[in-house]
């Protein structure tokens, strides 16, 4: 039994969602398929998931629901209407603005999208239709129940027919939904792929499969065609948005492959991701990825190595706003604390005020303009000179390095630049590893 995931640009029109009952079809394997809300039709179009987040926002502000929701209500009659479905998107709606107007978080709205689109497909293939809430489950205090969730998963190998469960929710003990983060349904597919032990976890989306760099900074990169759990989540963490970091943990511990396919073009080759890949097919370098606008924030202070608990106090300012870090760079007498993303101006104060507090800094600054690059590949652990050909291409393309990190498995290699050299550092690493 394979599980499929089809993500918003496969969902978005009606020649999409064809092409996607097509590549169903062509395996009688794929069994169960999970689905993600209705992306962009064209380059100006709005995401089916960001009109009803302003759904909710409108009902926040009126009262009730307004020209947000008609939208997604006119997107999925159109869509259904071309799939000669007959379907009552209307009552859909009328029901979904009902539960909206007493719902007291977005989740329920922002999931509807899933829903609509798991119950065209589920009509088009003559599908079970199984509403994610029913196995899916989380705990009264919002963390993901695995135990009772697999549980009910693993019923679904029982099934006579194919089924459609929608992705990115689940459903919490009060019965009321809850959602992941957004990109969510790649962890619904993984989840439901572990719960019935699939021979494959195949994810299709509008990409050939995984690129060793971002296609938008670097000309024509080149496919990966093997990669790693680890070496996925790190490039994924650090902004590589092929699929979600967090989709590998379901099926880590029984290590079911997952391939990354093209809806649009179904023959290519695809990334294939294993728990374990064979050491001879490995480069010294899998992929780069990275990410701008992270915070620094820098401190001073004379004889602090010999201040014990001095990083203690620090971090637990950080914990205290619920601020998590991403890299620790010190000195005998300095720290820096790397933050991902800018800090709203409130935050950063406050931080501020609560480090003076705390550690009394000779100085102490912030800044907003690190970018983060990651060099990931598991050869690297076993090849000498790495890290001199980082710096030789950072130094080559004149660009100078703030901040560098080797991760203790020696993985990856992490270097801080200036934002206004990112792309030029990309492009720089990338010519000197492919």
């Amino acid at each position: 039994m394979k599980v499929c995931k089809f993500g918003g640009t496969s969902m978005a029109t009606a020649e999409s969602v064809l092409a996607v009952k097509k590549i169903i079809e062509s395996d009688s394997a794929r069994k169960l398929v999970v689905v993600s809300a209705p992306g962009k039709r064209f380059k100006t179009d709005d995401k089916i998931t960001d009109l009803l987040y302003a759904a909710y926002e409108e009902k926040l502000k009126y009262g009730v629901p307004g020209a947000a929701l008609e939208e997604v209500c006119i997107r999925f009659e159109v869509l259904a209407a071309a799939l000669n479905l007959d379907i009552d998107i209307r009552e859909y709606i009328e029901e979904i603005e009902t539960n909206l107007i007493e719902s007291k978080t977005p989740d329920y709205i922002a999931s509807r999208g899933e829903y609509l689109s798991a119950v065209v497909m589920a009509a088009l293939l003559n599908y079970k239709f199984i509403d994610a809430g029913d196995i899916i489950k989380f705990r009264y205090d919002g963390s993901f129940d695995a135990e009772l969730t697999r549980d009910l998963v693993s019923q679904l190998k029982n099934l006579d027919t194919g089924a459609v469960i929608p992705g990115f929710y689940g459903r919490m003990p009060d019965k009321s939904i809850k959602t992941f983060t957004r990109g969510g349904s790649d962890v619904t597919g993984a989840i439901i792929a572990g719960g019935v032990d699939s021979s494959l976890y195949e994810n299709w989306t509008d990409v050939n499969g995984f690129m060793a760099c971002d296609p938008n900074i670097v000309d024509n990169p080149k496919l990966i065609e093997t990669i790693s759990y680890q070496e996925l989540r790190e490039l994924s963490y650090m902004g590589a948005n092929v699929l979600h970091p967090d989709s590998i943990f379901p099926i880590y511990s029984v290590g079911i492959p997952i391939v990354i396919k093209n809806t649009f073009n179904p023959m290519a080759q695809g990334t294939k991701i294993l728990k374990n890949v064979e050491e001879f097919l490995r480069p010294v370098v899998t992929g780069i990825a990275g990410k701008k606008n992270n915070t620094v924030l820098t401190l001073t202070k004379s004889m602090m190595n010999s201040e014990l608990g001095f990083g203690r106090k620090v971090l637990s300012v950080l914990e205290r706003n619920g601020v998590s870090f991403e890299h620790i760079p010190t000195g005998i007498d300095a720290m820096s604390i790397v933050i991902a993303g800018v800090l709203q101006d409130e935050l950063a104060n406050k931080l501020i005020q609560d480090i003076k507090g705390a550690v009394n800094p000779d100085t102490l600054d912030i800044s907003t303009s690190l970018a983060l690059i990651a060099i990931v590949g598991h050869g690297m652990a076993n090849r000498k000179g790495t890290a001199a050909k980082i710096c030789n291409a950072l130094f080559s393309a004149d660009i100078n390095i703030r901040m560098i990190d080797q991760g203790s498995s020696e993985m990856n290699v992490i270097v801080g630049v200036e934002d206004s050299d990112y792309i030029k550092a990309i492009n720089a690493l990338y010519k000197a590893f492919f």
